[in-house]
């Protein structure tokens, strides 16, 4: 422990370590206060670099039986598990996240050990999912919903019964929540964002091209520096220039991960509503200060200028989760090994460090912390689970976010209404914002709200009760003639943006007839927000045109006007689409009118903007619905093009139009449309021999298995995460580009994808897929062509860059320089 430093006034205590604990990942704990804690051994458990799939995960019950704070006792609740990911402790058992399943073990005669599991769900993340990119996190979220990372689904109890839901997948490892009930995660090189409103409103309209307000980033890379105090040379690919500082320190975060808003109150107020950031590779934990603007725009800082709050001087000090306590403090899960770099993603100049440094072993160690501050006074553990559903209102005051949490949750597991009317006092006259929401969604998760609590709560004087309360009313907005759809209808004078945009999320559940004047109007005042012009065209649904048809008639607004042309266009409906472009083709409309109409049909005809994959574009974060490059000449596009019944006369004029922007859109657009009699027909496209087609189903499988959980089943790819394959160059170009970056990897923009250590069979059978899936035509590749091209480049050590590819003649043959 002295190898680790912390901010002034800040010191860690040693809660438990080896043997007691052994390779941890994640902690939870129970209504008891009693600490479960996932412990993975099989990763990276040799010198092989290959994770394990043998069944040693499990999940460890550990105890203080003398008080002292301490964990003095082990009990093994759960074991035989594969590679197990998240944990929840629920009063009816511990819910654990085993990819694809999702159990529910219950310890049924009190011994700590669990005697039933229970196959709650099959669709929890991939079984041969990569360890990096797969679900985990279950988080209980003020809402009553269990939420996840990067997993498409999200789960509650609902008067006793298991719901499963989809969502948008968002993070990487981790989510937290803060005293509003927002959600936040990350990813490896970004440390934090924000869902400004929850992401299943996005569900709702598979035509959206774009998802503002799910998944914000908080603060930008360029904003945000790490500052490990020692070097840091073992990160991934530290032989690139600026990832590390003269002295070997990583400049920006290399492993982000389990973001956690700190709620307790056993630590100063300075850091409450904080978040911390854990980073592996960095050793170190990270803080920001999240900020409200005073209008409900949230945004965060660094907290030191140049330092951690948390670091090591230990190369094995390795933070890879944290949680909030029931004592109020901050609690650390150190897995403490000498590699945390998935084997399947290490590049060979981390490989080589692992060796000359002989960080392979020893695994099964781990350690957990608490930090506390010169302040901290040690409360007793409560046992929330031998309390009455009476006393846990009571609780609903307590100071420490923890405690209001669990009490909330057993409130809800429990089912006792009865104690809806104290519920309903907190919910309306407790001093404490924080104690009005979990009472009123305690209430909501009982459905035991009443109209009249919600109608008060629209009035509070805080504006997350005011967002809350327009959230639950929405049982209630089928009827727009209810009383508390008239009262949510005043709220348009709203101004702060959380409240606003909750209020066009929740009018998008009105009936048809009934919303569009009201979205109008919020799209009119505020349609400068990207968020709450992308939650509008969530709740418009089938009629996206009417509402073009009115923004075009008021003043300008280019974002709202690209957004709907995008979500009409998506629909591929070549009538509605035709008219967009006679709009844009308009010389008497205003340059930057057309201009958007113009972008907003390229973007909902970009194969990432099309509706039959089931869900919407899962662009957030900032991020614009950005089009891929235009099919190249002679190919077909990777999704049907959109067929006209005769030649558009509006996109032939907007090809020879002046304007340089407005013509160069037509051509994109030109390309992914056709008619009868259209010149350049893509020839048709060779069948696949018997062989092939035999290859091709071979590689469906290594893709499913190996690459969909980033690249996803749709080949769309994942924000921040994995680059789209539909019309990729990198794909559906030469043949030796492809095989090169399987190889060896490729890194860019989005970051590291590491080679998947295939034989020369996988890799010629999964890009003889991805060549051929999607509407690609381009050639089957065979495991000759692998095996030579993997000869050339044998002294190649690091992956390749685009600037790299660029460089490579695109044909077979002998070796040069430029491999």
């Amino acid at each position: 422990m002295k190898t680790i430093h912390l901010a002034p006034g800040y010191r860690l205590e040693l809660v438990a370590s080896e043997p007691l604990v052994q390779d941890p990942i994640a902690l939870d704990f129970g209504p008891d206060g009693r600490m479960y804690i996932i412990e993975m051994p099989g990763f990276m458990p040799d010198e092989s670099g290959k994770d394990s799939r043998e069944p040693t995960g499990r999940i460890v019950l550990l105890e203080d039986t003398n008080n002292d704070g301490r964990m003095d006792k082990r009990t093994v609740f759960l074991d035989g598990l594969v590679l197990p990911r998240a944990l929840k402790v629920l009063e009816r058992g511990v819910l654990v996240g085993e990819p694809p399943n999702l159990w529910l073990a219950r310890d049924t005669d009190g011994d700590g050990k669990a005697d039933t599991k229970e196959k709650l769900n099959d669709s929890y993340g991939r079984a041969e999912g990569n360890l990096e990119h797969n679900a985990n996190s279950l988080l209980w979220g003020m809402d009553n919903w269990i939420y996840t990372s990067e997993h498409d689904w999200y789960y509650r109890f609902k008067n006793g019964k298991f719901e499963a839901k989809q969502t948008l997948s968002r993070g990487q490892w981790g989510a937290s929540m803060d005293d509003a009930g927002r959600i936040y995660r990350n990813w490896n090189e970004q440390p934090l964002f924000v869902d400004a409103v929850p992401a299943n409103y996005f569900m709702r309209n598979p035509n959206l091209v774009r998802t503002r307000g799910a998944y914000e980033e908080l603060i930008g890379r360029k904003d945000t520096a790490t500052w490990p105090i020692r070097p840091t040379r073992g990160v991934n690919r530290g032989y690139r220039d600026g990832v590390l500082r003269s002295d070997g320190t990583i400049t920006t975060y290399s492993a982000a991960g389990s973001p956690v808003i700190f709620r307790g109150d056993q630590l100063p107020k300075e850091v409450q509503g904080n978040a911390f950031i854990t980073d592996s590779t960095g050793n170190l934990v990270h803080r920001l200060i999240i900020s409200d603007d005073g209008s409900g725009r949230l945004s965060a800082r660094d907290a030191y200028k140049q330092g951690e709050f948390v670091a090591s001087t230990d190369e094995r000090f390795r933070p890879v989760n944290l949680a909030g306590g029931p004592d109020g403090t901050l609690y650390i899960v150190d897995m403490y090994r000498g590699v945390v770099q998935d084997g399947q993603y290490q590049t060979d100049y981390l490989r080589d460090y692992i060796k000359q440094r002989k960080l392979e072993l020893p695994v099964g160690l781990g350690r957990i912390y608490r930090v506390v501050h010169e302040t901290t006074k040690r409360e007793a553990v409560p046992a929330l689970n031998k309390e009455t559903t009476t006393k846990l209102v009571e609780m609903l005051s307590h100071p420490n976010g923890w405690r209001r949490d669990m009490a909330q949750q057993l409130i809800v597991e429990r089912g006792d209404k009865s104690v809806a009317p104290a519920l309903n006092e907190l919910a309306l006259k407790a001093a404490d914002y924080r104690t009005k929401l979990h009472a009123l969604w305690a209430l909501d998760g009982l459905e035991a709200i009443e109209p009249a609590t919600v109608t008060q709560a629209l009035s509070d004087s805080s504006p997350d009760v005011r967002t809350a309360a327009i959230r639950i009313s929405e049982r209630w907005l089928k009827d727009p003639k209810h009383a508390v759809a008239a009262a949510v209808l005043k709220m348009q004078e709203e101004k702060n943006y959380s409240v606003l945009r909750q209020l066009a999320a929740s009018l998008g559940t009105l009936p048809p007839a009934a919303r569009f004047k009201p979205l109008s109007d919020l799209l009119e005042k505020w349609g400068a927000d990207p968020i709450l012009v992308d939650v509008i065209i969530s709740g418009l649904s089938g009629q996206e045109t009417e509402m073009l048809n009115q923004v075009l008639k008021g003043k300008p607004l280019k974002d709202a006007t690209e957004m709907l042309a995008g979500a009409i266009s998506k629909a591929r409906n070549p009538a509605a689409t035709q008219k967009l472009l006679d709009l844009a083709a308009d010389a008497k409309r205003e340059s930057e009118q057309r201009l958007a109409i113009l972008r907003g049909v390229d973007f909902g005809l970009s194969p990432s903007g099309r509706s039959g994959g089931g869900r919407p574009a899962t662009l957030g974060g900032g991020a614009a619905a950005i089009p891929v490059a235009a099919t190249a000449p002679g190919r077909p596009p990777a999704v049907p093009p959109m067929a006209f019944s005769r030649e558009p006369a509006a996109l032939t004029a907007l090809l020879k139009d002046s304007s340089t922007d407005l013509a160069t859109i037509a051509k994109r657009i030109a390309s992914r449309v056709t008619w009868p009699g259209k010149p350049d027909l893509p020839p048709e496209v060779a069948k696949l021999t018997p062989d092939e087609e035999k290859r091709f189903a071979a590689g469906r499988d290594v893709y499913n298995q190996i690459c969909a959980a980033c690249h996803q089943p749709d080949g769309l790819g994942k924000e921040k995460i994995a680059a789209p394959l539909v019309q990729s160059k990198y794909v559906t170009g030469s043949a030796v580009l492809p095989i090169r970056i399987l190889i060896a990897g490729k890194e860019g923009a989005i970051g590291l994808m590491p080679p998947p250590a295939l034989s020369d069979d996988q890799i010629a059978a999964v890009l003889t897929y991805i060549r051929r899936e999607w509407g690609h035509t381009a050639s089957a590749v065979a495991a000759a062509d692998v095996k030579e091209i993997r000869g050339m480049t044998a002294s190649r050590k690091v992956p390749w860059t685009e600037a790299d590819l660029d460089k490579v003649p695109l044909g077979f043959g002998p070796p040069r320089q430029t491999q």
